[in-house]
């Protein structure tokens, strides 16, 4: 079968994920591919996606991508680049299986708020509640010694203790290993808290042995805090994480390709990164062919465009799916709001590195329960309207979207994170320039 073919079948199936239409609408909806000014895009101006992203494959910077845009439930544009595995010339497909590291945040947030609304579960309540062995940890300050000037680590009691809210949008006073030099960061490396070989339990005890770098709810900082709120989940919940969004959130959508591990039938499907030439080796990324000891809720999953289009649509839908209502509209609401208190401090990262991501001020954002979400028209260099949300992952996947323009985009590719920046914000920039103005 060609491309043209592969393309109809998957945007007729994603047609049924996206919207709960009759099996003779799913024809009629997918004329709009072949005419994306019905959706309101200019079709000439998405040709230049694909301009710019064949060039990136043809330079040799990027092995492959599918990218996804979609308006109102519709597929308007959906494209597969390049190379699945470049050194084996193998294409990628538009059904490829992708490692989207980060863009599991939000399915594990979903997870958590459908326990919230269960009455199971409370964000105002302390992670101790769930989980005790957070109860006693304490705040590791560094501070110059009077003696020698030299800093030292002294240990502080919590001024209030963490919530799951906390854990939500990153002030739980828990980092990332990699992202800092601080010596709670280098403690996180030499704890290895990124092992893949340990299991969530496990993590969650090596963790709780560790001071937290930041009092709860005072600084924002990127963390392992979804990880921890993926075992909130597992023990509230009596059930393992990866059965949890399995039977609550992937199946009930139809998300068929996405797991904490490929599936057998799957794994002729898999993306990979490109041979570095100045090393001569791929860049490292987990080897998700078989079921991980550590099912990490903050990095775990792997998915396909279709897939993320399917969970996205919901939110975008107000929780709700093609055949289930997974949240409410006033829980989707209230994710997607800012939930940062004015007055947060932000990490050295979020300041000075994260660019278009950071959710401060400054860049016209700020972070709800699961990502991060715009606050201003302006001030971001990205384009998108108040309200827009998104998130993006260390591999490279990232999506956002856009509840006024009832807009979605979906980039797969798999790169290193310090690579990725170019491609994230290109796909952002050609999506909205090719929207055509709306007739009021």
């Amino acid at each position: 079968m060609n491309y043209r073919g592969i393309t109809s079948l998957l945007v007729a199936a994603l047609f049924g994920l996206a919207c709960p239409l009759s099996n003779a609408a799913f024809a009629e909806d997918l004329q709009a591919i072949a005419h994306p000014e019905q959706l309101g895009f200019d079709a000439d101006r998405l040709e230049r996606v694909t301009n710019a992203f064949q060039g990136y494959v043809d330079e040799g910077r990027l092995p492959g991508a599918v990218l996804l845009i979609a308006r109102d439930g519709k597929v308007g544009y959906l494209q597969a680049f390049g190379y699945q595995d470049r050194e084996k010339k193998i294409a990628m497909r538009p059904d490829s299986v992708f490692r989207i590291a980060s863009m599991t945040k939000p399915i594990v947030s979903v997870a958590a708020m459908m326990l919230v609304e269960e009455g199971k579960l409370d964000l105002a309540a302390p992670v101790s509640q769930y989980l005790p062995e957070f109860k006693d940890i304490k705040v590791g300050v560094e501070k110059p010694d009077t003696n020698t000037g030299k800093a030292e680590l002294v240990l502080e009691p919590q001024k209030r203790p963490m919530t799951v809210q906390d854990l939500m949008r990153h002030t739980a006073g828990l980092v990332y290993g990699q992202f800092g030099d601080a010596w709670i960061h280098k403690e996180y490396r030499a704890q290895n808290m990124m092992d893949w070989g340990q299991s969530l339990p496990e993590m969650i005890t090596k963790l709780s042995r560790l001071p937290l770098a930041h009092q709860p709810g005072e600084v924002w900082e990127y963390s392992m805090a979804t990880d921890v709120l993926g075992r909130v989940v597992e023990v509230v919940s009596g059930t393992t994480l990866d059965a949890f969004i399995e039977e609550r959130i992937t199946k009930p959508l139809n998300m068929t390709s996405t797991a904490f591990w490929v599936r057998s039938i799957d794994q002729d499907r898999v993306a990979e990164p490109q041979v570095d030439p100045t090393t001569g080796k791929r860049p490292p990324m987990p080897n998700l062919t078989a079921k991980p000891r550590w099912l990490s809720g903050g990095a775990g999953l792997v998915s396909t465009a279709a897939d993320y289009l399917s969970f996205t649509n919901m939110l975008l839908n107000g929780g709700t799916g093609p055949d289930a209502r997974l949240l409410s509209s006033a829980t989707v609401r209230l994710m997607t709001a800012d939930s940062l208190p004015p007055g947060l401090g932000y990490s050295e990262r979020a300041l000075t590195s994260m660019a278009d991501l950071a959710p401060t001020p400054a860049a016209g954002q700020g972070f709800g329960l699961g990502f991060a979400v715009r606050t201003a028209a302006g001030r971001n260099p990205l384009p998108g309207s108040v309200g827009t949300y998104y998130w993006t992952a260390a591999f490279g996947p990232t999506f956002w979207v856009d509840p006024t323009e009832r807009l979605i985009g979906i980039m797969m590719i798999q790169v290193p994170f310090a690579d990725t920046g170019p491609y994230r914000r290109t796909i952002r920039y050609l999506a909205y320039q090719a929207l055509l103005d709306r007739v009021e």
